[in-house]
């Protein structure tokens, strides 16, 4: 997807197959790529394939890879990132590789980096679009394994406090469990709104951590959005 910068004065409609052609170049371009680093011959890739349930034959690969294949169906770069080792995200947008991509057509390259978080969500679209449920899944992961840990932090510096041998030593690791237990319940709230997010936009929440069965229970709906 490596494009030059669009002419002011280019045709647009000669634009949209320029395009099309220049992701599917990406994608076969870092699909040899990242074989020839995993040592596979088209062959292996091809075996590997097969393997997932998903046959892509060797002259397909290598049609694919000489750009004499016209079409790239996605579930073709599902199973061949899943035999390559690698997200298939990263077929599409080769960070390092590649320095700038075109996201769409008619518009201008930006850096890779800026497309692929465009693709995964986590910047809005060209009309600053954001997904609310993605950004609460991903609160949710969030605030889930920051309470597991604070909760483990926080059971360590007890220990600490119960086999300090002075007072002074007591009192900092029991502030510090203090600390942590606060952060716990502080994220445990953040985890509950999430979780109701999720509930009031239509969609059903994570299963939860089983350290963490008691979230549910206790979740009320939040007043208003973050």
């Amino acid at each position: 997807m490596t494009q030059r910068r669009a002419d002011d004065e280019r045709d647009r409609d000669d634009d949209l197959p320029e395009w099309a052609d220049q992701v599917m170049a990406t994608v076969a371009a870092e699909v040899r790529r990242r074989r020839k680093e995993l040592g596979m011959s088209a062959q292996d890739l091809a075996d590997a394939c097969a393997g997932l349930g998903h046959p892509i034959p060797r002259n397909v690969i290598a049609n694919m890879e000489s750009r004499r294949r016209s079409t790239l169906p996605l579930v073709d770069v599902l199973v061949l990132a899943a035999a390559l080792d690698t997200p298939p995200i990263l077929l599409l947008y080769p960070l390092g590789y590649v320095d700038r991509t075109q996201k769409l057509p008619l518009t201008d390259p930006v850096e890779t980096w800026d497309a692929l978080r465009w693709f995964t969500g986590e910047e809005g679209g060209p009309l600053g679009m954001k997904d609310s449920m993605l950004h609460n899944f991903r609160a949710h992961q969030h605030h889930q394994a920051a309470i597991l840990t604070a909760e483990r932090d926080a059971e360590y510096a007890r220990w600490q406090a119960r086999t300090a041998n002075t007072p002074e030593k007591r009192e900092d690791a029991q502030r510090e469990a203090d600390y942590y237990t606060d952060k716990a319940d502080h994220h445990r709230d953040r985890l509950r709104t999430a979780r109701a997010f999720i509930k009031e936009d239509g969609g059903t929440p994570p299963l939860l951590d089983p350290q963490l069965h008691g979230i549910d229970p206790d979740a009320t709906e939040p007043e208003e959005r973050p």
